[in-house]
């Protein structure tokens, strides 16, 4: 029988299984296949890459503008899951939507898309924030990679039974693969619903400056604004937010466009899902070694190590041409991405004060989805003048390297004085 602390910790940890299954499924797995091969069947591949990358950047504009606000509001009136929530449920719904969407529609699903990765960001700026609420500080960095570690192993396992159900469909009573797809979309959507509930059962936020809705909107934009005044108090705060933005630009850039750029070299959707499942079932064991890690050697020093290797990982991913060098490159960023990903989470997590953490994880959701408007645009857009994909790729080195050096620079024991 789990203790109530602990059972807190897995409900919240459960709704990265839930919402992993949009990731996998939908992001980085069939929405950008489905985009070029079916929504954008008469477009040149180069101008199919621009489509989903302006896609991409609209939905991340729109909760970068919302993300510092509404995690403000949400500290004021304990109203981290009630957001949680209502941006879930957009998520959901527009996930579903996307099954509805006819061939050569590229407006309507990118959209519905946008939608859909609006709920789904949004929703990701109050769970990051509940991490305080449900983790003791020694805790953060084991606590962070057990919830990217189911988040992996849920979204490996949904997507490998929708990769088995389109390679398939007739087992599953289906016409054919586009059938097949677009029951994932379906199948992807009721998975994220039912896996969500144990946190709004079971996870406790603080309650103790809780206020009334309306005094919380007003409390909460007055407190944004008294943040940006006070802010240069927080100097490790801004100088790791400097770095997150340039460093996971990279990060979220491979992970959204990575089958793109696959299909552009010329890879099978076989060999390009193949890779994804190596991704998926790589960085389950892998998020929580990088907890394991974090709580040993800090939580900076992993990311640097991860940030090493994404560095090789990129210019190897100029060079393949083999289908094995593309599963080399899933296994290596397999082994990386969730403890990057869930160490940056818990290293914030420690530079941050408590009492405000909605709101510090806006500015941290923030300038993750500003830099993810420039990542995937960049890319498209580079790939459109040169003509190659294989040197947009190149772009995304100079972020990796920068947002490493300024990493270096992050003092942590210096915020642990500060508040």
């Amino acid at each position: 029988m789990l203790s109530p602390e602990k059972r807190q910790v897995f409900a919240w940890a459960f709704y990265d299984w839930a919402n992993s299954a949009f990731a996998t499924v939908v992001i980085a797995g069939f929405f950008p296949i489905f985009f070029k091969e079916f929504w954008s069947i008469d477009a040149q591949a180069t101008e199919s890459t621009f489509r989903l990358g302006v896609a991409n950047s609209v939905a991340s504009l729109v909760v970068l503008i919302l993300a510092p606000v509404l995690g403000a509001i949400a500290d004021q009136g304990a109203l981290k899951k009630r957001f949680l929530l209502i941006f879930a449920v957009l998520g959901i719904v527009g996930t579903a939507a996307l099954g509805g969407v006819s061939e050569g529609l590229w407006l309507s699903a990118a959209i519905i898309y946008v939608m859909a990765t609006i709920g789904f960001s949004g929703a990701n700026v109050l769970y990051d924030a509940l991490l305080v609420d449900v983790a003791p500080r020694n805790k953060l960095d084991s606590v962070s990679g057990i919830g990217f570690s189911l988040g992996y192993l849920g979204g490996g396992l949904l997507f490998a039974l929708c990769v088995v159900i389109s390679l398939k469909p007739q087992w599953f009573g289906l016409a054919n693969s586009t059938q097949a797809v677009k029951a994932s979309f379906y199948i992807t959507a009721i998975w994220w619903a039912v896996f969500s509930l144990p946190l709004f059962k079971y996870v406790h936020e603080d309650r103790s400056q809780r206020h009334k809705f309306s005094e919380s909107i007003q409390r909460g934009i007055n407190q944004l604004i008294q943040t940006f005044r006070d802010i240069r108090q927080y100097k490790p705060v801004i100088v790791f937010l400097v770095a997150y933005w340039l460093y996971i630009d990279g990060v979220d850039t491979i992970v959204r466009m990575a089958v793109d750029y696959g299909l552009a070299l010329g890879f099978t959707s076989t060999d390009l899902i193949t890779a994804l499942l190596l991704v998926q079932f790589i960085g389950f064991p892998s998020a929580l070694a990088f907890g394991w890690l974090g709580e040993r050697i800090g939580p900076k020093l992993g990311i640097l190590i991860g940030l090493s290797v994404y560095i090789g990982i990129t210019i190897w991913a100029y060079f393949i041409s083999k289908t094995w060098e593309f599963y080399g490159i899933a296994i290596a960023i397999g082994v990386v991405q969730g403890g990057v990903q869930a160490l940056s989470r818990s290293l914030y997590a420690r530079l941050i004060p408590a009492e405000s953490a909605a709101e510090f994880f806006g500015f941290y959701n923030f300038l993750g989805k500003f830099a993810a408007v420039i990542g995937p645009v960049m890319m498209g857009w580079v790939a459109v003048v040169t003509g190659s994909t294989r040197i947009s790729i190149l772009s995304i080195l100079i972020l990796f390297v920068a947002g490493g050096l300024l990493l270096m620079k992050v003092d942590v024991a210096d915020s642990n004085r500060t508040h």
